[in-house]
């Protein structure tokens, strides 16, 4: 295939795709800038040198105990509401998390229970994916995004080959050091 082959689709594909590198790369951006400077990192960071008391020894009673208490505190204010998943923290101040689902499938509230004394501390909306996950992945436009999604994937890694290879066939041949390959 000739040089103006691989120019002429690089060029094509390279517009339109411009759009959903942008929307990648911004979403990115907001994404890290969340992780970075997110209350979970700030946790994570402040309990990095904490050591836990539990044990692998002594987890068992100590883990049934708190469990125990959360799930009451939970039946007390979400009645029969179905479980999605439990988190117990050891670290730091003692915490059991308990998601609860709705009756009919999906994700409801996220209750956080304080471990030692069973009383409620937080109740939050609980979603699987925080929003801007969804948005970067393109999920939060259903199972047509997450496709879009892969598309605007696989066109991205063909503009690097087909640059690489327009690149690779303009490089001036005769030069050498480093401007074989900075030219």
């Amino acid at each position: 295939m000739n040089p103006a082959f691989w120019r002429q689709w690089h060029r094509w594909i390279a517009f339109p795709a411009t759009l959903f590198l942008l929307w990648a790369g911004t979403t990115g951006v907001i994404l890290a800038a969340t992780e970075f400077f997110g209350e979970e990192e700030e946790r994570r960071e402040a309990l990095r040198t904490v050591v836990s008391t539990v044990t692998a020894t002594g987890g068992v009673e100590t883990a049934q105990a708190d469990l125990g208490r959360a799930l009451a505190a939970v039946a007390t204010s979400a009645g029969g509401a179905p479980i999605d998943k439990i988190t117990l923290e050891f670290k730091g101040e003692r915490t059991v998390s308990v998601f609860t689902g709705k009756p009919a499938g999906g994700e409801d509230r996220k209750f956080i229970i304080d471990a030692a004394n069973g009383s409620v501390r937080q109740i939050e909306d609980y979603a699987d994916k925080p929003f801007i996950h969804r948005l970067h992945s393109g999920e939060a436009f259903g199972d047509g995004g997450l496709v879009v999604a892969m598309m605007w994937g696989a066109t991205l890694v063909w503009l690097t080959v087909s640059g690489f290879i327009i690149y690779w066939r303009m490089r001036r041949r005769e030069a050498t050091g480093l401007q074989r390959v900075f030219w």
